[in-house]
């Protein structure tokens, strides 16, 4: 008989997969939608010479309190135009970093910043919503990269190609601004994506990283999601984080924030969790 010492481990928790073929061509099919979309819009407004205001409702660095919040960012957002992520939370952290590009990055004209989203979608909203903002008019000002990339893609002036966020490949001091959303809680080396990210920004430039949080993290052993454990960072994590990025010369931009948030606003269906985000914006001293 086999004793509890030599009992097998149990087999990990698996998160439901991403959904097979179908779901990939309905991601194909909704992103070509989008970027078709901001070429219209974007045309039509310049026509028109409409100006857009630059987003204000979500700090730099914050945490995602309540439900409250994230509805409050979707109906600025719709109030912008912009197209609305279809995971109404994460218009929360996509509207932060974007009005922290455009607030932060954008003193010498925000139209000439060039911008790297680290591990992009090409359906997520940053990119999108800057270039309605009039961002990517110099080709290769707007980029987005992934590891899972193949060959690189051009949407609406924006290129989305092949790349590592820990070794881009780029010249030092090239950029103006990183965004990177909802990323490095899949398995990224976090010192070498900030040393990367410092490598790269010049001197005044910022980085946005938005992640999964809890102040008091639910237990994720076992569970696994695109490939490797799912991950919700906790305020050590965070603490660790920030004082990691303040090493490479990465500044956070105001007062670290509370780390208590009053709800679990965030609810990832695949694997029953609940918990919220958190924003970082730092700039390059």
């Amino acid at each position: 008989m086999t004793g509890p010492e030599n009992s097998p481990s149990p087999a990990p928790q698996v998160a439901a997969p991403p959904g097979g073929r179908l779901l990939a061509v309905a991601k194909i099919a909704a992103e070509r939608l989008l970027w078709a979309r901001v070429a219209v819009q974007r045309r039509a407004e310049a026509r028109k010479a409409v100006t857009r205001q630059p987003p204000t409702t979500v700090p730099p660095t914050d945490v995602l309190r309540t439900s409250a919040q994230w509805q409050a960012a979707r109906d600025e957002a719709r109030r912008l135009r912009l197209p609305l992520h279809r995971d109404l939370p994460k218009n929360w952290d996509a509207l932060g970093a974007v009005g922290a590009v455009l607030s932060l990055a954008g003193a010498g004209g925000a139209q000439a910043l060039n911008v790297m989203d680290a591990g992009s979608a090409r359906y997520s909203p940053v990119l999108p919503w800057l270039r309605l903002y009039g961002l990517g008019s110099a080709p290769g000002s707007l980029l987005g990269i992934n590891l899972e990339f193949g060959a690189t893609v051009h949407r609406d002036g924006v290129a989305f190609r092949q790349g590592d966020v820990t070794a881009t490949d780029l010249p030092p001091a090239s950029l103006d601004a990183i965004t990177c959303m909802s990323v490095i809680e899949h398995g990224v080396p976090l010192k070498a994506f900030l040393a990367e990210s410092a490598r790269v920004l010049r001197p005044g430039g910022v980085l946005c990283v938005s992640t999964d949080f809890d102040h008091d993290p639910p237990d994720t052993q076992g569970i696994t999601a695109y490939g490797g454990p799912v991950r919700i960072f906790g305020p050590d994590d965070i603490r660790a984080f920030i004082a990691d990025a303040g090493a490479e010369g990465l500044e956070l931009v105001g007062d670290e924030p509370g780390l208590q948030h009053a709800e679990r606003p965030v609810h990832w269906k695949r694997t029953g969790l609940d918990y919220t985000f958190i924003l970082l914006t730092f700039r390059r001293i």
